[in-house]
């Protein structure tokens, strides 16, 4: 049992934090801080406990912490997983047309800068030519991610109103982004319809109420359930949300935007077949299947 001062004068021998930053060589002057002030935190812990801490530990622990996978970033890896597009693994590779894609926006570029009029533009303008003519959508944007476009859609056009949505499909993807986590943080109250397995039209139909901004439809691209099924397509739903003048909503997942020859008879939906079958409103992920 270590006496209150003994302990006391123990935590005054501690090293400063410049101390410790002066033995990290080569360590960014602002990281070094930060990881000397960590181990002598955790330095400080131990001692309190009774164990003693030598500056070389210290030191040890803070270069630990600048040199760990975490803190250097990227590192090429090989995926032996047998899944090609691996979400912890940087999801899909990057092709040759699209690294020369890279190297050619990497200096100076028209990002923002129409070089007709050589007045200010849209770095989102030429991105949105091709995104209508792939899906023949009226206008386009991009955003963070999938469930930041969905969340920025539900919030700007339900706030304070309902969402309908499937029982069968309030999905968590990646990242633990759930479906009606993302409803609740928008501003909208989830009215869950049908049942895990079978979801039929007139499940929505009686849920509609005075509230009711919008029927969402979120295709589940990450799991099939297969057998006793059934859910209703998009091109009926997009009839009754409009016959009572409601919003369709329909969260793609992944994000088809051309079938391939070896996926011609897949189920999976295309961004175009989408916006066809009546959507308002079609959300995808632009870092998987595109």
């Amino acid at each position: 049992m270590i006496s209150p001062e003994d302990l006391r004068a123990r935590l005054r021998e501690l090293p400063a934090v410049e101390a410790v930053v002066a033995e990290l060589e080569g360590v960014p002057h602002v990281l070094a801080v930060a990881s000397a002030r960590h181990a002598i935190d955790s330095a400080r812990e131990r001692v309190r406990s009774g164990i003693a801490v030598e500056l070389g530990e210290i030191v040890a622990e803070a270069r630990a912490m600048w040199s760990g996978t975490g803190s250097r970033g990227s590192v090429r890896v090989i995926n032996a997983t047998g899944v090609l597009i691996h979400t912890n693994l940087g999801r899909a590779p990057l092709g040759a047309k699209q690294l020369d894609a890279i190297r050619a926006g990497a200096g100076y570029s028209d990002l923002e800068m129409d070089v007709i009029t050589g007045k200010r533009g849209s770095r989102l303008g030429y991105a949105e030519r091709l995104l209508t003519v792939l899906t023949g959508a009226e206008a386009a944007t991009i955003v963070n991610n999938n469930a930041a476009a969905l969340l920025i859609t539900l919030r700007a056009l339900c706030a304070d109103r309902e969402v309908i949505v499937s029982r069968g499909e309030l999905i968590e993807i990646g990242g633990e982004f759930r479906i009606p986590d993302i409803v609740q943080e928008s501003g909208v109250k989830l009215v869950e319809v049908g049942t895990t397995n079978r979801t039929h039209l007139s499940d929505y139909e009686r849920a509609i109420g005075p509230h009711t901004a919008a029927i969402l439809k979120v295709h589940t691209s990450n799991y099939r359930v297969v057998g006793f099924t059934a859910e209703v397509e998009a091109h009926a739903l997009s009839r009754v949300a409009h016959e009572r003048e409601l919003l369709l909503l329909h969260d793609l997942g992944s994000g088809l935007l051309v079938r391939p020859d070896a996926w011609s008879r897949s189920s999976e939906p295309t961004v175009a077949e989408a916006v066809e079958a009546g959507a308002d409103i079609v959300t995808f992920s632009g870092d998987k299947l595109l």
